[in-house]
C-alpha cells in the first residue's frame, strides 16, 4: 500500500496555540505558493482534492493535517512568498511556519517544494535555514519537471545537488511531476525511511 494513499484530514489551525497535542510523527510539506506543493501532495495521495489547489496562489493560509494509514500525519503548511499577499498576513504566516518547523517536537522530516524552473529563491533558503539546526531531514522535490527537457532536468538536479552539498546527507534531492507522476516511488521511500525508526518502537 503507498505510503500517502488514503490519508484522510483531521484538523487546520491558523495560529500555533491551535496546534493539535503531537500524536504519531509528522512529516512537513513547505514550498512557495506557485511551486505545486498541493499538486504534490494530491498526487503523492492519489486524491484530487485533498489539499486544496487554488487559481490564485497564496490562498492557503492553514495548517493542515491529513493522518496517514500508518499512524503518521502529513502536514501541509501555508505557502509562501507571494508578492500579492498582504503584508500582515505574510507576517502572520511567517510566525506560523517559524514557529512549526522550529518547536514541533514530533516533526521527523521536511519535505520542500520548488518549481523546477526556479528553484532555491530566497524564502526557499530561509525555510532551509529555519529548519537545518534541528538536524532533521530534508527532501526537496523539484516539481513541474515535465515542462523541462531531460538535459534541463538533469541539469537542474545537478546544479541544486551541488548547492546544497554543504548539508551531506540531510538534504536531498529530486524531480518530481505531478503531471506525469513521475517521482512518487522515490518519496515514498525516503520518506518511509524517515518514519521507520518510530514504526519499529
Amino acid at each position: 500500500m503507498s505510503l500517502f494513499r488514503n490519508a484522510q484530514f483531521e484538523i487546520s489551525i491558523a495560529k500555533p496555540s491551535g496546534l493539535p497535542p503531537p500524536s504519531g510523527p509528522e512529516v512537513a510539506f513547505a514550498g512557495r505558493s506557485n511551486a505545486g506543493k498541493s499538486s504534490a501532495i494530491n498526487t503523492l495521495a492519489n486524491h484530487t482534492r485533498l489539499a486544496f489547489v487554488s487559481k490564485t496562489p497564496g490562498r492557503t493560509q492553514l495548517i493542515n493535517f491529513f493522518r496517514l494509514n500508518n499512524g503518521a500525519v502529513l502536514v501541509d503548511l501555508p505557502g509562501y512568498g507571494y508578492a500579492e499577499v498582504p503584508e500582515a498576513v505574510r507576517r502572520q504566516w511567517q510566525n506560523l511556519l517559524e514557529d512549526y518547523l522550529t518547536k514541533r517536537p514530533n516533526l521527523v522530516g521536511l519535505v520542500l517544494i520548488m518549481d523546477s524552473r526556479h528553484p532555491l529563491k530566497e524564502r526557499d533558503r530561509v525555510m532551509i535555514g529555519w529548519f537545518a539546526p534541528s538536524g532533521r531531514p530534508i527532501h526537496v522535490l523539484l516539481t513541474k519537471s515535465d515542462k523541462l527537457t531531460r538535459s534541463e532536468s538533469a541539469a537542474t538536479l545537478a546544479a541544486v545537488r551541488k548547492e546544497l552539498a554543504p548539508f551531506g546527507e540531510q538534504v536531498t534531492v529530486q524531480l518530481f511531476s505531478s503531471l506525469k507522476k513521475t517521482g512518487v516511488e522515490e518519496v515514498e521511500r525516503v520518506v518511509g525511511a524517515w518514519l521507520a525508526p518510530s514504526d519499529e518502537v
